[in-house]
């Protein structure tokens, strides 16, 4: 499930939507990372600034799920889209993984909205990403002719210690996390309504 065996051209070429996801998280990392002088105002204009979208900037509902703080944390989105996304593309095809991805991000967004601080801003893809991990969650519970027992604990351990790193680590958006994945494996009730 989380085990990627294809070359590279190979990966580009069975899921195009994955890989244009990636390609345009680090094109928008090396845009903000070039050194001139109004890259920091742009990227205050784009980033999950909560009292900005009180203001009527709904934007910023969408655009933080395709910016990241640093390499580290571009890095670590890449890969964890790398590995989750590809089966769900397979199996949901492209428009189906679009919608879950991008209607569990901005639900993790109008959660932090709603529930944090207006001061409170945030960029990055986790919570679209944990929204990919809510419907192997659900598969797990409730279409478990798509994944065996242990995939099934393998998505358990993973979810576990993602959970638990999102509580230790202050700078992790914990209300994100948890409501992507509550999103993703609503959305996946609707999605998934047919088996497959």
């Amino acid at each position: 499930m989380f085990i990627r065996n294809e070359s590279f051209s190979s990966y580009l070429s069975k899921f195009p939507l994955t890989s244009f996801i990636i390609g345009l998280h680090i094109l928008i990392w090396g845009f903000f990372s070039l050194p001139f002088q109004d890259s920091p105002y742009w990227f205050s204009q784009a980033d999950g600034f909560n009292s900005a979208i009180a203001h009527g900037q709904w934007w910023r509902l969408i655009t933080p799920i395709f910016l990241h703080a640093g390499f580290t944390h571009l890095l670590f989105n890449s890969f964890s889209l790398a590995v989750a996304a590809p089966p769900l593309e397979e199996m949901l095809g492209k428009a189906r993984l679009a919608l879950l991805y991008a209607g569990s991000g901005i639900a993790a967004n109008a959660a932090t909205f709603i529930l944090l601080p207006p001061e409170y801003s945030h960029v990055g893809a986790s919570g679209a990403i944990f929204g990919l991990f809510g419907c192997w969650l659900f598969m797990a519970l409730n279409r478990k002719n798509r994944i065996s027992p242990a995939q099934s604990q393998i998505l358990f351990i993973i979810l576990a210690m993602s959970l638990a790193a999102s509580f230790l680590s202050p700078s992790v958006n914990v209300t994100a996390h948890i409501f992507g994945l509550a999103a993703g494996f609503g959305l996946s009730a609707l999605l998934l309504k047919r088996d497959i």
